[in-house]
């Protein structure tokens, strides 16, 4: 699926998940429609995350969606074809695309209209971008939500390439944060801690159109 056509990026946080439920979460996000997928793994080692990775992969190929590492250039480049994902204070794009080289993903967060606008003017090193926390939310406590003034006024920006809206967004409020202009959304607590995360991220998706 091209990212431009995804609607939902799944991540799966070791925050939420245990690392042995990795690859039945990975398949049932996949199943639900998720068009890319993140591995977050905070405190896990390079070599835990490459394991992860390599057991996620042929799943992701299966499915035609980018896999993604967080903030470990190293992680993503022992496994091949896997993307990655940097934060404003990780390792800067120019520099990650440096180390990526060509055919990998590579996505940033932004946290401000300032932020989103930078991110615009790296059309040559990023893929994606993603927006928030929009909402309030556990996963990312340091950082306060930049509420749907922000969602709006980077629609209004009319981004050439993919953004993904993130942050505490779940079935009860994504439907505002379409309404502000999103066309993509993550969500983590909200699809981890569901009952049924195949059926979460299928509702997700559908909500976004």
């Amino acid at each position: 699926m091209a990212l431009s056509a995804s609607r939902f990026y799944a991540i799966l946080d070791t925050g939420y998940l245990p690392v042995a439920r990795f690859a039945e979460m990975g398949r049932a996000v996949l199943a639900g429609g998720a068009g890319i997928v993140q591995v977050r793994a905070k405190d896990a080692t390079t070599a835990q995350r490459v394991a992860i990775l390599k057991t996620l992969a042929p799943l992701c190929a299966a499915a035609d969606a980018p896999l993604i590492c967080n903030d470990d250039v190293e992680a993503a480049l022992a496994v091949p074809g896997v993307g990655l994902h940097v934060g404003q204070d990780d390792l800067a794009p120019r520099a990650a695309r440096a180390a990526l080289g060509p055919g990998r993903v590579l996505g940033l967060s932004t946290h401000s209209l300032a932020q989103a606008q930078a991110a615009l003017l790296l059309g040559d090193v990023l893929e994606y971008f993603a927006v928030g926390p929009v909402f309030p939310t556990g996963t990312k406590p340091d950082y306060p939500a930049v509420g749907l003034e922000l969602v709006r006024a980077v629609a209004a920006l009319a981004p050439p390439r993919p953004w993904f809206c993130i942050g505490g967004i779940n079935r009860e409020n994504a439907a505002p944060v379409r309404a502000a202009g999103a066309r993509a959304i993550v969500a983590v607590s909200a699809v981890l801690r569901a009952a049924e995360p195949e059926k979460m991220v299928r509702d997700l998706r559908t909500m976004m159109g």
